[in-house]
């Protein structure tokens, strides 16, 4: 049986045991599904997928260009990990994507990564990863996240350069990337849970781009400038300026061409 059956039914995950999924051709935004998932009482484990999403966001509210082909998926979790640890689920979740890319292209080490969820070839993001959360009736949180993949298409926008895997001479289907992306979350989640952080930092590290580069970090209310030193603990971004150190837990980074491995001078990140 297909995995993903596009009725909106929800069935196991093939080989993934302890998930469940339900596809649908279309969707306002998956995210959004799933919250409502769990506000209607599901236990979370459960993957909600779109062919399809005509209201899809990112960061900040910006639309997410949602057309047939890609792969737009959101996983509901309930309590994954202690409050003071949801923190560094970003970071969990960009590593299990490019996990999930180098077993789906058959290409590893194709990845790199631009703090803290943003995956990169050549410079060209092609992704978007975006957490959620909300405090359920009965005192538990649900925390959904939600992944777009840029398959087969990938929107033209004035401020930063994209890509797909087709263009980049990978052409996946969205079923074929869904049966990685679950394999590789399930798996990454249970090391998450069970093993020390330090050995997913240890690992984002080897794939990331940036640190030790000049960096602009855009906040709500402001920017800062400074150098990427790494990452702390618990994969928050450490920024050098001056003579003072400053941890940051969420933003958007901006690099030039060279720190990310194009020759794009003021190229940003994502």
């Amino acid at each position: 049986m297909s995995t993903l059956a596009f009725d909106g039914r929800v069935r196991e995950v093939p080989g993934v045991a302890g998930y469940r999924v339900a596809a649908h051709a279309e969707l306002g935004s998956t995210n959004s599904a799933a919250l409502a998932a769990a506000g209607e009482g599901d236990p979370g484990n459960l993957w909600i997928v779109a062919g399809r999403q005509t209201s899809g966001r990112g960061r900040r509210a910006r639309p997410w260009v949602s057309e047939p082909g890609n792969l737009y998926a959101s996983l509901l979790t309930i309590d994954p990990v202690p409050p003071a640890r949801i923190g560094q689920f970003p970071l969990v979740a960009a590593l299990a994507l490019a996990d999930a890319v180098d077993t789906m292209t058959g290409s590893y080490g194709l990845i790199r990564l631009k703090w803290p969820n943003d995956l990169l070839v050549d410079g060209a993001k092609i992704s978007g990863i975006l957490l959620e959360a909300t405090m359920l009736a009965d005192g538990r949180r649900a925390v959904v996240c939600g992944f777009g993949l840029n398959l087969s298409h990938h929107p033209e926008l004035p401020d930063y350069k994209a890509a797909n895997l087709a263009g980049l001479g990978f052409p996946v289907g969205p079923e074929r990337a869904f049966e990685a992306l679950a394999a590789s979350v399930a798996q990454h989640m249970a090391r998450w849970r069970e093993a020390p952080f330090s050995q997913t930092l240890d690992d984002w590290r080897r794939r990331a781009v940036g640190i030790g580069a000049p960096i602009r970090v855009r906040l709500e209310d402001r920017e800062l400038n400074g150098i990427f030193s790494g990452l702390d603990p618990d994969g928050r971004l450490v920024l050098e300026t001056g003579d003072t150190r400053q941890t940051i837990a969420a933003g958007d980074v901006f690099f030039d061409g060279a720190a990310l491995g194009t020759s794009a001078p003021g190229q940003p990140a994502g």
